[in-house]
């Protein structure tokens, strides 16, 4: 993940690739939905650092 303090700004969209290639992924499909779904993620983390309900825990 990319992070700056308080906040998460994405992901690390390469490692994400190369990981998806590791697991057998196809890479069009791959870098067809992951930035959907680390709109989805950052969105959703970054609401629960507002929350509070991730204190303690690293993002």
């Amino acid at each position: 993940m990319r992070v700056i303090p308080g906040a998460v700004i994405g992901w690390d969209l390469g490692a994400a690739l190369v990981l998806g290639q590791a697991l057998g992924v196809n890479p069009m499909i791959a870098a067809e939905l992951l930035p959907e779904i680390e709109a989805v993620m950052v969105r959703r983390v970054n609401e629960q650092l507002r929350s509070g309900s991730l204190q303690g825990h690293d993002p």
